[in-house]
């Protein structure tokens, strides 16, 4: 039975039970060990966490702590960096050994070498297909003793698809495997001997084990019908490999690629963070040394399944090109097209997750002051204040109604001083904003949960704990005028590169005004040029939206 230990924080509970030897923390909502059932419960790789409370209903199981959202949601949820970032403010570790110093640490690191030492990797040679990923069709016929057919066009179908074996050999054994011996199982070595605890391997790794063992049974099955068709007498037809082909490519090979791409880019800010510790430092540098890895880093390995997954409709047309029966080429080349299609559906999640990461921090770093705080002009006593709550500020970012066109530094001018802002550029809205930073610092939250997307600018306000507040309320873009500046008519209060932005009411008098200085003369067109583009294009929009309702067009209700 698990013991289950509580310790109590400034704003929220954090969980912690001890399971065998090991203490492991539990947070409410999902986790990386979650997200990796979330991913696989479609493939035969799913198994759920243990709880000590199950709640039953007829087609639902629901276990503490667990996260409810529709199966489409899922697939998009099980990615690390939609975690809430209230855990990224701590260590997801507290025992973790990144704290020790001097004689600690090093004596931390020799006896992580010495652990290191011990670690045997499995000889990759055993594989019964290792010693023909580099050889042509022609030379395994003549190895065999069996004469190439006469017939061009089936020689020809026949090395296209001996191309497609050997490749995916070459994948397997020189990536996928190279990843999952000798890094990913290396680091499981080593956190059973308590260290690198904190490091969190599906957010690292992802899928590799199914993907991995999918690439594999798709290799074994290939190689199975290679070796039946050069063992069969001369006679013997052309190889049977359409089933084959159907089976992977309409069954888990382009889903399990998918789960794995969807991860990638999280999956290298992740290891660009860990690279800067020592620990992790030296793990890596013993796991890149060796020679199964062919002088390839982990970067580069861990690239090599988006590649295969864009590879994959070109071996397919070469094999349709080749082929002469009219139902073969119908069948490869509509397993080309899901392929396609799977690749085509990978990029629309990439760009919702990537837009989705980023609204979240940007929820985080954007506050929204109170109206009587924004502009003094308006009065309101303490005791009237709670009229004003309305819904969240926050909810005007959602990821799901807007986007994100274009953002920037920019430099306002104030009466008597020049201020910092930053401005967010939407695609129903302008939003300006001045940068707070934080005079303290190394008081950001933890970078390593930062969206990779985020502009430089941004990353650095954060890691420095600083913010982006509101200045005034957003400008909708039928409301918004940009106009150039001459340069002559500011020469005497020193601006250059500068252009207005006025806010205009629905009896188009202005009722606000910010008068902005690019760094430079390109940097200004280009935002004019952004924001002329985005106020057409919103324009059309509330055309096309207000014609489809057959209503006359609607003034924004916004002032």
């Amino acid at each position: 039975m698990d013991l289950r230990i509580f310790s109590r924080g400034q704003n929220k509970e954090t969980f912690w039970y001890q399971k065998g030897e090991r203490i492991i923390p539990a947070t409410m909502g999902l986790v990386p060990s979650d997200l990796t059932s979330l991913g696989q419960r479609n493939s035969g790789f799913y198994e759920h966490r243990r709880s000590s409370v199950v709640l039953n209903v007829p087609g639902l199981e629901v276990f503490p702590g667990d996260l409810l959202v529709s199966a489409g949601a899922a697939d998009y949820l099980c990615h690390p960096l939609l975690l809430l970032n209230s855990e990224s403010k701590k260590s997801r570790w507290p025992f973790s050994k990144r704290g020790m110093q001097g004689k600690d640490k090093h004596k931390h690191i020799s006896d992580l070498e010495n652990c290191l030492s011990s670690v045997k990797v499995t000889d990759f040679s055993r594989y019964e297909f290792h010693s023909l990923k580099d050889k042509t069709w022609n030379e395994v016929m003549e190895t065999h003793q069996k004469l190439p057919t006469d017939q061009l066009d089936l020689r020809k179908q026949q090395e296209a698809l001996w191309e497609l074996f050997t490749s995916e050999c070459t994948y397997f054994l020189d990536h996928l495997l190279v990843l999952k011996m000798i890094f990913m199982n290396t680091l499981k070595y080593l956190q059973t001997r308590e260290y690198l605890l904190d490091v969190d391997l599906w957010r690292l790794f992802a899928n590799l084990e199914e993907l991995s063992q999918t690439s594999f049974h798709f290799v074994t099955s290939l190689f199975a019908i290679i070796k039946d068709y050069i063992d069969a007498s001369e006679t013997s037809p052309s190889m049977d490999f359409i089933s084959v082909l159907t089976k992977y490519f309409r069954g888990s090979l382009c889903q399990s690629h998918q789960t794995y791409c969807l991860n990638y880019s999280a999956a290298v800010f992740y290891l660009e963070s860990l690279r800067q510790r020592e620990d992790f430092g030296t793990y890596l540098k013993w796991c890149e040394q060796n020679e199964k890895c062919r002088r390839l880093h982990l970067p580069e390995l861990l690239v090599a399944p988006l590649h295969r997954l864009t590879r994959y409709p070109l071996l397919l047309k070469n094999i349709w090109k080749r082929s002469t029966d009219s139902t073969e080429k119908i069948m490869i080349y509509s397993m080309k097209e899901k392929v396609e299609k799977s690749i085509r559906d990978l990029e629309g999640k990439v760009k919702w997750l990537d837009n989705f990461q980023k609204f979240r921090h940007l929820q985080e770093i954007i506050v929204w002051p109170p109206l009587w705080d924004r502009d003094k002009r308006f009065f309101i006593p303490e005791c009237l204040k709670h009229v004003f709550k309305e819904h969240m500020a926050e909810n005007i970012l959602s990821p799901t109604n807007r986007h994100l066109l274009y953002e920037g530094r920019l430099t306002l001018a104030e009466s008597t001083r020049f201020l910092d802002v930053y401005l967010f550029l939407f695609d129903d809205f302008l939003l300006v904003t001045k940068i707070k930073r934080n005079k303290k610092k190394g008081g950001g939250s933890d970078t390593t949960y930062m969206c990779p997307s985020l502009t430089a600018e941004l990353q650095t306000v954060i890691k420095e704990g600083g913010s982006c507040t509101v200045l005034d309320q957003p400008i909708p873009l039928d409301r918004l005028v940009v106009k150039s500046i001459d340069p002559l008519h500011l020469s005497v209060v020193g601006l250059r590169n500068a252009f207005l932005i006025q806010h205009e009411n629905r009896y188009r008098q202005c009722i606000a005004a910010f008068l902005l200085q690019a760094q430079t003369e390109n940097i200004k067109k280009t935002w004019i040029t952004q924001i002329t583009a985005a106020i057409c294009c919103f324009t059309k929009n509330q055309e096309i939206k207000n014609m489809s309702l057959f209503t006359s067009p609607v003034e924004s209700s916004e002032i």
